[in-house]
């Protein structure tokens, strides 16, 4: 079975969550192939998908966006998973009690799941380097209000992203063959 981890990335924390999937589903029966979204020009080889993005002010990048709007009869055919970074920060539930990170799930989860039917959707924290920003988001990560509430670190969970990523893999992984009946017997 051949697998597409694809994602969207604009400083390389999603794009290291897409890698580390496809590192943890590989395993006998399953050809998994990472690609960032606006790369990937023919999807109709693979089996199944994992896409994914990071996400900025509730809403995925727009080549992940695009990629699943232009891909949406192909996907709803075949087993595909949805995943999201952006929460910064390591506490899980915020000031009122609320999960932080299903209050972070981008817009598009909802559209999406009515668009393709994906088996399960997923938001990980992600990591925010202030001195890996450039362009307009350097303005903006510097100004004094955004920068004195916006953490600065990594903040991936990797045994959360193992642990849905085997999931996955397990869902997709080809059953042994039953063993052959005893010729003796």
């Amino acid at each position: 079975m051949k697998v597409l981890v694809a994602y969207s990335s604009k400083y390389g924390a999603t794009k290291g969550i897409a890698e580390r999937i496809g590192s943890a589903m590989r395993r006998p029966g399953l050809d998994v192939v990472v690609a960032r979204c606006k790369d990937v020009r023919d999807p109709s080889g693979y089996d199944a998908f994992v896409v994914g993005s990071a996400a900025y002010m509730f809403n995925w990048r727009k080549d992940a966006r695009k990629f699943v709007r232009r891909n949406a009869e192909l996907l709803a055919e075949r087993p595909v998973w949805l995943f999201s970074s952006g929460p910064l920060g390591t506490d899980t539930v915020d000031k009122d009690g609320n999960d932080v990170l299903a209050g972070a799930e981008p817009k598009q989860f909802a559209e999406f799941d009515d668009l393709v039917g994906p088996r399960g959707m997923q938001v990980f924290f992600g990591a925010f380097d202030p001195e890996q920003v450039r362009g307009v988001d350097r303005i903006v990560a510097w100004m004094p209000a955004i920068h004195d509430v916006m953490p600065s670190g990594d903040f991936r969970d990797w045994k959360a992203i193992d642990d849905w990523a085997h999931r996955i893999a397990d869902e997709l992984a080809i059953p042994a063959a039953p063993a052959a009946p005893d010729a003796s017997a």
